[in-house]
């Protein structure tokens, strides 16, 4: 029967993936009448797999990508009077928790061919109240990494990974997180991976694991009689719950296959798309395997091709507005002629698990006829 529903060939630039029903609700059934949904046993099993799926040192998990980078910037010791350099090209929650923390955001140019910081650019704006670098991995891409651990190293400052959009994504034959002294992940809905919504901080120094759990639930300590602690430092309500674990546990059953499908249509654009006259695709080092959770290419056409794949029912956008665009950014503007250049020209298109092969080939014969 043929549906009647408007929208049932419309292609989103994101989706929402969940496993199937018959795997995930009797976990979730399990939960939600044990008595006990709040944060315990399945999200520190949960932090365990996680982390060993993903070569990851430790796996705290936190309410979302947001909390744990507040943290991240907190066990940096980050706050008033402080400079991040940080990329105005990311969804703005990367630096309105920079604004949260006290610090101010030093908004550095991206290269224009990648969407990602441009070391050079981050190295001029390194000053002497300079107490880290954010480095987000813009649509899955991975940044120059090895610049940036670099000039973190020489400067004697924290090197923060944004991993919120390159779940899977190796530098180097290395797990993206596993370069920064802090990274994060996201799990809020249309990322590869969802919790519903959540997050997870890992670290190079374990000693802090014990705090960053501290801060994760008002300053106290799991385990441990309230009656019996002492609360020494202001925390925060940024833990996981059961619920959101549960979800996780479900999800990491299956989400290196569905990253996979991620990746090979991200190569597949890669080849198709680098051929066609007036299109170049996003630049990738040579050590970089990213992860595509949406697909970049460039074009002077931005606007026309949008409009064009919208007509055949594909959504295609800038999805984010660069953050020193907005008003509550605007002291912190500054002139990047590289950002300029890349969203004026930059397309996001669909590239994930729910792109089949004949809607992939139906968006590449639709560019060449442009």
């Amino acid at each position: 029967m043929k549906s009647t529903n408007p929208n049932s060939n419309h292609l989103p630039l994101v989706k929402v993936a969940m496993p199937p029903r018959e795997k995930l609700l009797p976990n979730l059934e399990k939960v939600l009448y044990s008595g006990m949904i709040a944060e315990g046993e399945y999200v520190y099993q949960f932090e365990s797999e996680f982390a060993g799926s993903f070569g990851l040192p430790i796996a705290i998990a936190t309410s979302s990508g947001s909390a744990a980078l507040h943290i991240a910037l907190i066990l940096s010791e980050i706050g008033n009077g402080d400079e991040v350099i940080t990329t105005s090209m990311t969804a703005e929650p990367t630096n309105m928790v920079i604004l949260q923390s006290g610090a101010t955001p030093v908004f550095a140019d991206i290269d224009c061919q990648t969407g990602n910081l441009d070391p050079d650019s981050v190295e001029s704006l390194i000053s002497e109240r300079t107490k880290a670098i954010v480095v987000v991995h813009y649509a899955g891409f991975p940044a120059n990494l090895k610049s940036l651990r670099f000039l973190a190293d020489k400067y004697g400052i924290v090197l923060i990974e944004d991993c919120a959009h390159a779940l899977g994504a190796t530098y180097n034959g290395k797990n993206i997180g596993t370069f920064g002294d802090y990274a994060i992940f996201s799990f809020q809905a249309i990322k590869h991976m969802t919790t519903v919504d959540g997050g997870v901080l890992t670290m190079r120094d374990l000693t802090k694991a014990k705090k960053a759990k501290r801060l994760r639930w008002f300053g106290m300590p799991k385990g441990v009689p309230r009656t019996k602690l002492d609360v020494s430092h202001i925390g925060f309500k940024y833990n996981m719950n059961n619920v959101s674990a549960v979800i996780g546990l479900s999800q990491l059953e299956n989400i290196h296959q569905l990253i996979k499908k991620h990746i090979e249509n991200g190569i597949f654009f890669d080849n198709e798309i680098g051929n066609i006259s007036g299109f170049e695709i996003t630049k990738i080092d040579v050590c970089s395997k990213p992860s595509y959770w949406i697909y970049t290419l460039l074009t002077d056409q931005s606007d026309s091709i949008i409009k064009c794949l919208g007509d055949i029912g594909v959504v295609a956008s800038k999805l984010h507005r660069p953050n020193h665009l907005h008003s509550l950014f605007t002291p912190y503007r500054r002139n990047l002629p590289g950002l300029d250049s890349y969203y004026k020209r930059l397309v996001h298109i669909p590239c994930g698990w729910w792109v089949s092969q004949e809607k992939r080939e139906l968006i590449v014969e639709t560019l060449k006829s442009m």
